[in-house]
C-alpha cells in the first residue's frame, strides 16, 4: 500500500508529484527547497535555506510516522558547490543520530533564489 503526502505546494499539482510517498518500509521525500510556506518567502542564505528545507522535510516525515533520525539516504543539490560548507552545521545537527548515506550534486535549480534542495529516504 502507498500513501501520498502533500505539503500544499502549488507545484505538486502543477507538476504532478507528492512531497512524500510512503510504502511498507520507507518514506521517500521529494527534493525539498527552503521555501517557507508560513511566510510565503525564500530565506536568503544557504544556511537559512537548509534549516527551512529540513523543517519542511521533518514535517513530511512526521506526517508519515517517521523522523529525521530514521533517514537512511539523502541527496543535496546546490547550484554553487562553494555554498555547501555553509550548510554543514544544520545538516550535522539534523542528521547527528541517523548519519545517512549522502551525495551532493552541483546543478541549477528551478529558481535562481534557491541555494539548496534536499531529498531524503527514511525508514517508516
Amino acid at each position: 500500500m502507498v500513501k501520498h503526502i502533500s505539503s500544499g505546494s502549488p507545484f505538486e499539482e502543477q507538476i504532478g508529484y507528492s512531497r512524500a510517498v510512503v510504502d511498507d518500509m520507507y518514506v521517500h521525500v521529494a527534493g525539498t527547497t527552503g521555501y517557507d510556506y508560513s511566510t510565503m518567502s525564500m530565506p536568503e542564505t544557504p544556511l537559512e535555506q537548509t534549516v527551512q528545507c529540513l523543517k519542511n522535510i521533518e514535517q513530511a516525515l512526521q506526517e508519515a510516522g517517521s523522523s529525521l533520525d530514521k533517514v537512511v539516504r539523502t541527496t543535496y543539490i546546490l547550484p554553487d558547490r562553494n555554498d555547501f560548507e555553509a550548510c554543514w552545521p544544520a545538516l550535522r545537527e539534523a542528521f547527528s543520530i541517523a548519519k545517512p548515506a549522502a551525495t551532493m550534486f552541483q546543478a541549477e535549480l528551478m529558481d535562481s533564489s534557491m541555494k539548496i534542495e534536499i531529498q531524503v529516504t527514511a525508514l517508516k
